[in-house]
Parts: C-alpha cells; structure tokens; sequence
C-alpha cells in the first residue's frame, strides 16, 4: 500500500468513526509481534521440536504437564521483557474517546493491553498472568514471576495449570457472550493483527459487518477478515492506528 493510499483510507476510517457511538475492536498476535512477542506457532507448527498440541491442549497437559509448564514459563519470561507498542497506546486513546462505547476484545495472552492503560478488556483467550487451580478451580493472577517447574495451589495444595483456552477447548461463556454482544452492536468494528482464521473469535467480523457496522481492518497484509473490510489499512498497526486517531482528534 503506498502512503497516498493509506492516507485515503486513514480519511475514510476517520470519517466513519468521528459518527459512531459504539466501537469494538478484535486484536490478534499481529499488534503484540510488534513488540516483539513471538506469534504462538511456529512456521514450522513446532515448538523445540514439540507439536504445538502437546504443549498447548488437555490431552498434551495429561500427557506431559513438566512440558506444558516448560512452554509456558518460557512464554511468560519473553513477555516479561517486552513493552506495548504504540498501536496498543493508540487503541488506549480511541477508548478514552468512546467511553462506555468502546470494548476491546482480544485473543492475545500477553496482557500487552492492560499494561498499556486499556481497561475494557476482554481476554477470550485467558492470560499468561493469570493459574487455575485443577483441584479447586481458583483463578489468581501471578504476575509473570518464574512460578518454577510445577507450581501449586496455596489454598489447596492442587497443581496448577495456566489460565489459557487450549486447543479443544471452549471460550469462557460470559466473556464470549459479552464478546459477541458488543460486535453485534457496534458502529465500527476495528480488526487489528489478526489473520481471522481462528475461530470462535473470526466470526465477530461477519457479525459486525451482518449488522452494517462499518469494519476497519488494520494488518500487514490482506487476512480471510479482508472479504469483509470496508477499509484496509495495511502496514505495522503501530504506525497506521496512532495516525487514525491522530486525525481524529
């Protein structure tokens, strides 16, 4: 895209968004790799040479939890090196705009969003920060300190499993739910670094786009989400979303 292309879809997306009132946005691993979290799969669909599903599904963690919890701490230690980008601050800014109107719903694990000042955040996908006990259920946030090869439940003594929906598992329903209701009743749905492939969560954009919202899609490249933007801004989001709001304010 050149830049006399982006600047005429940086207008358009201006315009509609300075008339709506309800905004939501869909982020994928595309914003967080711009502060250098890896993208969860490999090109390869390996990790150390493990299958993406041993290390990130129930029947991986029953198989081997050491790994799991291996994987997982390596992950937790990247993040814990890395900062948001300025198209994490920029969408902090749109929700500043919107207010109440405003939900952003994410499928990244990082927690790159709240660190950045986003408040309404709605992680589908769980949090690296956050363990579920597998004897009691109880949820604590544990920050992204080491936790150690297989970490334990301090009520109960039970082991812990990272909070995160795996491969075969279902979306936490209350959070999906309030997902779902925010897509079908937006004005403008923003769709960020995300190839909308992975489902349930691709499906917000059809919803969105059913209900005439206008959908905005910031990426690299054109995704399957492409079919249904109104408008592509395509290029680093870090670059094209702090010069959307730019032009709004």
């Amino acid at each position: 895209m050149t830049d006399e292309e982006l600047d005429a879809e940086l207008a358009h997306a201006a315009r509609w968004l300075r008339v709506a009132k309800r905004v939501c946005v869909l982020t994928g691993a595309g914003i967080s790799a711009e502060s250098g979290v890896p993208t969860f799969r490999a090109s390869d669909g390996l990790w150390e040479g493990h299958r993406i599903e041993d290390v990130a599904s129930p029947d991986g963690w029953d198989r081997n939890p050491h790994l799991v919890w291996e994987f997982y701490g390596a992950r937790r230690a990247n993040v814990a090196t890395v900062k948001p980008n300025p198209g994490h601050f920029a969408l902090v800014a749109l929700e500043e705009r919107y207010g109440d109107g405003f939900t952003l719903v994410t499928q990244n694990v990082d927690g790159l969003h709240l660190a950045a000042g986003s408040k309404r955040v709605l992680e589908i996908h769980g949090s690296l920060r956050q363990t579920r006990c597998t004897a009691c259920g109880e949820v604590a946030d544990r920050g992204l300190e080491p936790l150690g090869p297989m970490p334990e439940c301090g009520p109960c003594g039970g082991v812990l499993r990272p909070h995160i929906v795996w491969f075969g598992e279902g979306l936490p329903q209350d959070i999906w739910m309030e997902a779902m209701e925010a897509a079908d009743a937006c004005d403008a749905l923003l769709v960020v670094g995300t190839s909308a492939v992975v489902h349930p969560a691709a499906s917000l954009v059809p919803i969105a786009a059913r209900k005439g919202a206008t959908v905005i899609e910031a990426n690299l490249t054109r995704t399957e989400a492409s079919r249904h933007a109104d408008i592509g801004l395509y290029g680093p989001s870090g670059e094209s979303l702090p010069k959307l709001v730019q032009r709004l304010s």
